[in-house]
């Protein structure tokens, strides 16, 4: 394995009750004023809302209310909170949610501490934080990013169309509160969603260097046989409460670093997926279930040991009487036949892309990251773009 440092400073809270258990005393600490962020309101609809406020309240806990946090989060709803939490001498932020609530939680406490460019110094290249965020606890209610565990905030700056992440330490939630009933009202294609976004971090970890045996890889081959059994037990079964405490904690432990300790990691497929969605706002998890089977039919030949080992171990395809290439070629299509499975869509004009769209422009605008198998140039980029199409 390569050489690493590893941290995480967030403490988890996990399993039925959590909230009504430790909201009140994990917000003793940090202040009387909560700013509690959250998205469409559909935590108002579900009771997630009356648990939490009525949990704040009673603690002696004043609400300042931050809602409208839409699903790809904008830099300029970034300002929006952090002008807020200074307006409001705001002592704690609470976000309740899903990924895009925690991403943008996370940036508005760095941006609430700091009085210069955030974008400029934070996002559009890595920064030093030399300072303290404004304090972060989170309740998730969708499961599938994993930002309740990590420092990162995916952001689309909206004049640059651009979106990207980066992942700060000190951006780490202190707390994370994960009741898997709490993601029982999700519409299924955003379970869904989420699901196969927690197994598309796995893969994109997994499909990198180093290819000797690895405790990392050992990990990531367990997580994802264990995502693919509990989404179709989810589907099948939408309030089977072990299917969603496994999907839930699939989804942290895909994203807390762990199984990313030595590896180079790839997430060329997520850069191509932000990009499409800085441009047309699409779903995320849609997005790389579109995007992940061609991208691999472009690049697995350069990574033939791991992909044939994809196959064998995760998708329990024999290898006898193929060749390795075979073996991996059927690993990507069992892949693509699980997509379809699940519903998620398989071209980008099932996501509302279609031809006066441009994607040169979007390939051009793809960042080319190092860990992948076979480097990527934006005409191979646009490539994939066109062969997803249809």
């Amino acid at each position: 394995m390569n050489n690493f440092i590893f941290e995480n400073s967030t403490k988890v809270y996990f399993g039925k009750g959590c909230v009504k258990e430790y909201l009140a005393c994990l917000t003793e600490k940090y202040g009387e004023r909560v700013m509690l962020c959250y998205g469409g309101g559909s935590i108002k609809k579900n009771g997630v809302y009356g648990e939490v406020t009525e949990k704040l309240t009673s603690a002696g806990k004043k609400v300042f209310e931050f809602p409208g946090i839409m699903a790809n989060p904008t830099y300029g709803k970034v300002l929006e909170g952090a002008k807020f939490a200074k307006e409001n001498k705001i002592d704690v932020i609470l976000g309740v949610g899903g990924g895009s609530v925690m991403d943008c939680c996370k940036a508005i406490s760095l941006a609430a501490r700091y009085d210069g460019d955030v974008w400029a110094d934070f996002w559009a290249r890595p920064g030093i934080i030399d300072f303290k965020p404004l304090p972060l606890g989170v309740i998730v209610t969708v499961a599938g990013t994993g930002s309740e565990c990590n420092g990162g905030a995916v952001i689309t700056n909206e004049d640059l169309k651009v979106k990207t992440g980066r992942d700060y330490p000190q951006c780490n939630p202190k707390f994370a509160l994960l009741d898997p009933e709490y993601t029982y009202s999700v519409p299924e294609f955003q379970m869904v969603s989420g699901g196969f976004d927690t197994l598309s971090h796995i893969m994109e970890i997994y499909f990198s260097e180093p290819d000797e045996d690895n405790v990392s890889d050992d990990i990531a081959e367990a997580l994802m046989k264990n995502v693919i059994r509990n989404l179709r037990a989810a589907v099948a079964g939408p309030k089977d409460y072990t299917a969603r405490s496994n999907l839930m904690w699939d989804a942290t432990m895909a994203e807390n670093r762990i199984i990313k300790l030595g590896k180079k990691t790839d997430f060329e497929c997520h850069q191509m997926e932000h990009q499409l969605g800085a441009y047309t706002d699409c779903n995320h998890g849609a997005g790389l279930a579109v995007l992940h089977p061609v991208y691999y039919r472009h690049i697995y030949r350069s990574g033939i040991e791991k992909f044939r080992k994809f196959a064998v171990n995760v998708w329990g395809i024999p290898a006898d009487g193929k060749s390795d290439e075979e073996t991996a070629r059927a690993g990507v299509e069992a892949l693509a036949d699980f997509i379809k499975e699940i519903g998620m869509p398989t071209t980008l004009q099932e996501l509302g892309i279609d031809e006066t769209v441009d994607l040169k422009e979007i390939a051009d605008s793809c960042a080319v990251v190092p860990g992948s198998y076979k480097k990527m140039t934006h005409e191979e980029i646009l490539e994939i773009f066109q062969e997803c199409m249809k």
